[in-house]
């Protein structure tokens, strides 16, 4: 029986699934690997391949010792449908052929200890496994027998294989009826970086991670620099792309361009940034010349969460749209008229508000609409919309989201390199590649990244010369984007999924909080006046809190927490408190009389004038009539005697605070301390009346006792 338990745990995890598009590692519990690749050469396969080469590391993340550590290539059955794509990337149970026999990596791996893996295979020799055209699950399969356990399959990596031509045979695949295809390149920030930004003031920043994304060897460094290469290379592959931009963070590394400071915990300190940014902003200016551009919302914010910072008001989302002007004045290109990429479902309330913002073509996923057409467009019913879909297999491949048996331990790292490597396979796939004559194809492709991809400047090199390949070999056909929205919408149909994906939904947290942020700023903006001299507008001022709503509706701050979203918002309403305080007394205030005012200096900083009550607490010696309004002239000081009463003689404290008439807090509170020999009038007239009720029950006792002695001598008599 031990021995057929035995064998039967290992038949069990040898049939266990890799995981497309990620690094993975199954296993026993505590014996795990996790591989990592480097390099696969060739990305697809040609009449003129003659070698497969995969190299890359084997670590073991377990608490157990591997030994014999061994792998090898596996070739699965081209895939014929949608179905068997997604079966590749989810990690479904697939028919796969050695392409290789095992080889050792290393005898044995302790734990935290990586070895180099290899793999050159002679495809000419290799039992025709890719003798036909058409995408073919690739698996590196490594084994290996941990500790107190037996022989299984410890870690794996499954990609998609295009295979054009089976190697030394002409071309297999006809160019005829060959799909249209566009491709999108996202360029926007990991998170929103600003901390602060209020009017007139330095930009500050959370940290300075987005001058290293900007960097020689940063992320968003490296799609503009693929992308340079790419489109001067390939004028085929340059009219099929276009160049999906985030107004903020355009805004935001213009201003870096002019200085600024980052947020730390002893202060703000100057930013090392200033030069990278302005090399990058020249290096994107210098792309984007001549070329296709589509914005996203400001900080591709969630527009569904930004309906509900302020329901039934449509202007924040309209101010999440209008990113055309920031895009043209800092970019030096006009984007797409009318055209928004925003990511998600858009319920009925966003895309009321975007028909009145002058959108007239969102790109979505195709899988939100219903119905799904041939690549092209739908009007959305009872509006004018047109929902333009993104092809939702493709991004699927490119995402390179795991999905995992609830039976299997795993630890599973995306993989860049996987991922545009199965983004190649699923285009080759939905473009036809292999599929047999007549089946449906898609008359059009638009392909849509992921909306931050993280991939070095190589592999994206990589994946957009494979991608003009493609367009050369007549896989696909270039179209660019205006020529694609000319074509009339094919269909009107709804958009949605039916309901919202929790792992893609906004804390509910950061929603509340923002909308309280929202309806302070609107009381602040309400108290304030335009001054003649400066002439500053009050919605300029809270501009910036405004701005800083959407950055905290940003997708990029999905599953991160909540303080972090809503940051940049609560320092922006702080950073215009903080210009309108009541300023510290340095010395005692003696209170001549019981209803001597009390002199509060207080300090406006702001380019406005402002309305405030002041407010007094801790105030058990003092009373104010706190309904009063002050208006505060803009810029600098002045004293103002606030009418107060002393209800008691001696020393105490007092602390004095501004908020708006709407209750907003403004500054933080002075403490006042104060000395009052005099009462005030309610102290008089109470002392009084104590008196006066003293006297009168004095002299009912005296009346009593004569009384009573009176009565006591006629007793006698």
């Amino acid at each position: 029986m031990k021995r057929f338990a035995a064998a039967f745990l290992s038949v069990l995890f040898l049939a266990v699934p890799a995981l497309a598009g990620a690094t993975v590692a199954q296993a026993e519990e505590g014996a795990r690997l996790r591989v990592e690749l480097n390099e696969l050469n060739p990305r697809v396969v040609t009449s003129s391949t003659t070698t497969l080469t995969v190299s890359g590391t084997v670590t073991n993340t377990g608490d157990r010792k591997v030994n014999r550590p061994q792998v090898r290539l596996q070739v699965g059955d081209r895939v014929a449908t949608s179905r068997g794509v997604n079966d590749v990337l989810s990690g479904a149970v697939i028919k796969d052929s050695p392409l290789t026999d095992f080889a050792s990596v290393a005898d044995a791996l302790e734990p935290g200890q990586s070895a180099p893996l290899n793999i050159t295979v002679n495809l000419t020799g290799s039992k025709a496994l890719f003798s036909r055209p058409g995408v073919y699950p690739l698996l590196v399969n490594v084994n290996g027998t941990p500790e107190f356990g037996g022989p299984a399959r410890l870690g794996a990596v499954s990609m998609l294989m295009p295979v054009l031509a089976g190697p030394g045979k002409p071309a297999g695949h006809s160019s005829v009826g060959a799909p249209s295809m566009t491709l999108l390149w996202p360029l926007t920030g990991s998170v929103p970086q600003v901390y602060a930004a209020p009017y007139g003031r330095p930009l500050v920043l959370r940290d300075d991670k987005l001058a290293d994304e900007i960097g020689p060897e940063g992320r968003l460094n490296a799609l503009v620099t693929a992308a340079t290469t790419a489109v001067r290379s390939d004028s085929n592959l340059a009219k099929s792309m276009c160049f999906a931009l985030d107004p903020d963070l355009l805004a935001t590394v213009a201003a870096m361009g002019r200085g600024y400071q980052v947020h730390t915990g002893n202060g703000n300190v100057d930013g090392k940034g200033v030069q990278t940014a302005n090399t990058w902003l020249a290096s994107l200016r210098s792309l984007l010349t001549g070329r296709c551009a589509v914005a996203l919302p400001f900080a591709d914010a969630d527009l569904n969460t930004v309906s509900r910072i302020r329901p039934g008001d449509p202007i924040l989302v309209a101010q999440a749209a209008a990113a055309a002007a920031t895009i043209q004045q800092l970019a030096g290109i006009a984007p797409q008229t009318g055209v928004l990429w925003p990511d998600g479902t858009l319920n009925e309330a966003v895309l009321t508000a975007l028909t009145q913002a002058g959108v007239k073509t969102v790109l979505t996923d195709a899988a939100k609409i219903a119905p799904a057409g041939a690549g092209g467009g739908v009007t959305v019913q009872g509006g004018t919309v047109r929902a333009q879909p993104t092809d939702s297999l493709i991004s699927a491949a490119m995402t390179g989201v795991p999905s995992v048996p609830d039976s299997v331990t795993v630890a599973a790292n995306t993989e860049p390199a996987i991922s545009s490597q199965n983004g190649l396979g699923a285009l080759a796939f939905r473009a036809g590649l292999g599929l047999p004559a007549g089946q449906e194809r898609p008359n059009h492709l638009l392909v849509a990244p992921p909306r931050r991809w993280d991939a070095p400047a190589a592999e994206l090199t990589a994946y957009l010369q494979q991608v003009g390949d493609f367009l050369n070999a007549g896989l696909v056909t270039a179209q660019s984007l205006p020529s694609l929205l000319n074509a009339d919408p094919q269909a009107s149909g709804a958009v949605g999924d039916g309901g919202q994906n929790p792992d893609a939904a906004i804390d509910p947290t950061v929603v509340s909080t923002l909308a309280k942020l929202d309806d302070q700023a609107t009381g602040m903006a309400s108290a304030m006046q335009l001054d003649p001299t400066k002439r500053v507008k009050p919605e300029d001022v809270v501009a910036p809190v405004r701005l800083a709503e959407l950055r905290g509706a940003s997708t990029g701050w999905r599953g991160l927490p909540a303080d972090a979203a809503t940051a940049n918002a609560q320092a922006e309403i702080g950073a215009i408190s903080d210009q309108v305080s009541v300023r510290q007394p340095q010395q005692t205030i003696a209170l001549a009389s019981g209803n001597s005012p009390l002199p509060v200096y207080v300090v406006n900083d702001l380019p406005v004038g402002i309305t405030a009550r002041f407010a007094l607490s801790n105030n058990t010696g003092l009373r104010s009539d706190d309904r009063k309004e002050v208006a505060f002239p803009a810029g600098g000081g002045r004293q103002y005697f606030l009418p107060v009463e002393a209800l008691r003689a001696g020393r105490f404290s007092v602390d004095v605070s501004l908020s708006t008439p709407t209750g907003t807090p403004l500054g933080s509170s002075a403490r006042f301390e104060l000395t009052s020999t005099e009462y005030g009038a309610i102290t008089i007239i109470a002392t009084v009346a104590a008196g006066v009720a003293l006297l009168l029950l004095a002299s009912r006792r005296i009346y009593r006792r004569v009384k009573d002695a009176r009565a006591g001598r006629d007793l006698v008599d």
